[in-house]
């Protein structure tokens, strides 16, 4: 690509306390951000639950604008300053506020450091790597984080909260790919449907664990969790866990407010994981993605993953706010 060459980006405008404003427009890379050491020709973006709150201007992770989202990018490099890569490498990136402090992947060209970037992983395209994105990188985060804390396939029953949601259906396949006996939570009326395409044989309706009780405990069910709703389903599973069991908790699409009991973690030895994919350093990144690679069934990412233009993000931005977006969405920029 050019760099003069006009390129297409979604645009988040905002004036004063106004709503956002989102509009395709044309750029070149002189428009871009000057900070950063490599110039990639994104292939392909993603989309998050953090990405539709930046596309809505929700929850304060934009303090500048204009601004361009898309926490996930992959694609080309045009230029580099950064001895690590070359014009011609393809590159995946995800987290480090790209897309929330720095111009993110919701356009064709984006300028990032050097030090964010890996090189694709083997195995993957850059339209496969943005199906996994944020979303893959998270559930397996949180799968590692279990298995490093003693929980091995033959502990017992793994929960999956927000299961059918991009994070979750995610972490549904790979735990039962790596073995697990797998429990779902979901409030979608096709969950069961859904989650059977990744050999899921247990799914509880969201109404029997969205609100915390007055008991600190209740019966011991679950080997491990991975929470990706917060609040106070995270509250009522933590009264649900094994003895020394754990959880990891991975989002808070059901609020960050929990009215939890410390009894759990003192009468049962619970751990409560906190899982960060943002600021992750390179080795870990590798291991993670070494670990999706060993893992996926690319047949069923492919399954739950629909593309995207990029004229359809706002719509879809909202939609996910609100619990309307199953499995993965892959937003095509190429």
């Amino acid at each position: 690509m050019n760099n003069q060459k006009n390129f297409k980006a979604l645009l988040l405008s905002r004036d004063a306390d106004a709503p956002i404003s989102a509009d395709i427009v044309e750029l070149t890379a002189d428009d871009l951000p000057q900070e950063g050491d490599v110039l990639v020709e994104v292939a392909y973006s993603g989309l998050n639950y953090k990405d539709g709150l930046v596309l809505a201007g929700k929850g304060g992770l934009v303090r500048n604008y204009p601004h361009i989202g898309g926490i996930d990018l992959a694609g080309r490099v045009v230029e580099s300053a950064d001895s690590n890569f070359k014009a011609g490498d393809e590159v995946v990136l995800t987290g480090w506020r790209v897309g929330e402090a720095w111009w993110g992947g919701y356009a064709q060209l984006a300028r990032v450091k050097g030090d964010w970037l890996l090189p694709l992983p083997h195995g993957f395209s850059c339209q496969t790597a943005m199906a996994i994105g944020t979303a893959g990188v998270t559930a397996m985060l949180g799968i590692l984080a279990l298995e490093e804390h003693g929980i091995k396939p033959d502990s017992g029953t793994i929960l999956v909260t927000g299961a059918t949601g991009g994070v979750g259906s995610v972490a549904a396949m790979l735990l039962v790919r790596r073995g697990y006996q797998v429990a779902a939570v979901s409030g979608k009326a096709d969950a069961e449907k859904y989650l059977a395409r990744f050999g899921v044989e247990e799914v509880i309706a969201r109404e029997e664990l969205a609100e915390a009780i007055d008991r600190p405990m209740e019966s011991a069910r679950w080997a491990g969790v991975i929470d990706s709703v917060g609040g106070e389903m995270l509250a009522r599973v933590l009264g649900q866990v094994n003895y020394g069991g754990s959880v990891a908790a991975i989002g808070n699409a059901g609020g960050v407010m929990v009215p939890a009991s410390i009894i759990p973690f003192l009468l049962r030895g619970v751990n409560l994981l906190g899982i960060d994919s943002v600021m992750q350093p390179i080795p870990r990144r590798q291991l993670v993605w070494e670990e999706l690679a060993k893992t996926l069934d690319f047949d069923a990412l492919d399954a739950i993953t629909k593309t995207i233009a990029l004229e359809d993000l706002s719509e879809y931005g909202a939609s996910i706010l609100k619990g309307g977006v199953s499995g993965r969405v892959v937003v095509a920029l190429a």
